[in-house]
């Protein structure tokens, strides 16, 4: 890891390309603004499983992991996974509240 103000994204690089099956598709981004640094992954399609784990257990690690090295380097890094051409998660969908039933009124 040569330069300390990339260190991030090396280190992000080298962590999933050691998880996937496609390391050669593997890419960060990196990004920063006054919110800090912004790292953005994008992988193959079919090692978004790999990524982010059980129940996200293992984004939540990589995240744990880069905020240790975020502070290491007096900087706050943040990870975007994102969503990959041709995934096969259906896209969100804004979910509306239910409005209560009307109750209805009857005479006695």
């Amino acid at each position: 890891m040569s330069n300390s103000s990339s260190a991030d994204q090396e280190f992000l690089e080298y962590l999933v390309k050691s998880l996937v099956d496609h390391p050669d598709d593997v890419k960060v981004d990196r990004k920063v603004d006054e919110m800090g640094v912004l790292l953005s992954l994008h992988v193959n399609a079919q090692d978004m499983g790999q990524v982010v784990g059980r129940q996200g257990a293992t984004a939540k690690a990589i995240r744990s992991l880069l905020r240790i090295v975020g502070v290491k380097n007096n900087a706050r890094v943040n990870l975007k996974i994102e969503e990959p051409e041709g995934g096969t998660r259906a896209p969100r969908t804004e979910q509306h509240p239910i409005a209560p039933m009307e109750e209805e009124h009857t005479e006695n």
